[in-house]
């Protein structure tokens, strides 16, 4: 039962060290961290399994503009990009820079991306969209 309840997050990127190392932060946070490499493979998971946030590198979300928007969240979800220390910076199209909570330089920012994680859960469950609603049901 306590799988369904812990939040999901989604990292998405072909850097695997790094996003395996957030992936091991995350769950020792009480996250279920989910990593897909490319954006196609993480609307795949997402269908199945819609996370509150998906953190996506910038490189892939860059050309793939509609793709990335169309990754499902789940209820006041949120998407994050990324870029790795020393990778080039992609230009991002409007509407992706308009639907993103934050743009991070990982790990620098790692702490960072921690924090937003847990205001968006807390904001999801205040707002009463958080996972946390399947519980009450039990009650």
């Amino acid at each position: 039962m306590m799988p369904e309840a812990m939040t999901q997050i989604l990292l998405v990127g072909t850097e695997l060290p790094l996003l395996e190392g957030l992936a091991q932060s995350f769950a020792a946070l009480g996250f279920t961290p989910t990593v897909a490499q490319s954006v196609h493979e993480a609307r795949e998971i997402a269908a199945l399994h819609p996370p509150l946030i998906a953190v996506i590198s910038r490189s892939l979300a860059a050309p793939a503009t509609t793709d990335t928007l169309s990754i499902p969240l789940a209820p006041g979800g949120a998407l994050v990009l990324y870029r790795a220390v020393g990778s080039p910076l992609v230009t991002l199209s409007p509407t992706v820079q308009r639907v993103v909570l934050a743009d991070l330089t990982l790990p620098l920012e790692r702490n960072r991306l921690m924090a937003l994680v847990q205001h968006v859960e807390d904001r999801a469950r205040t707002t009463g969209r958080g996972r946390g609603e399947e519980n009450r049901v039990e009650g």
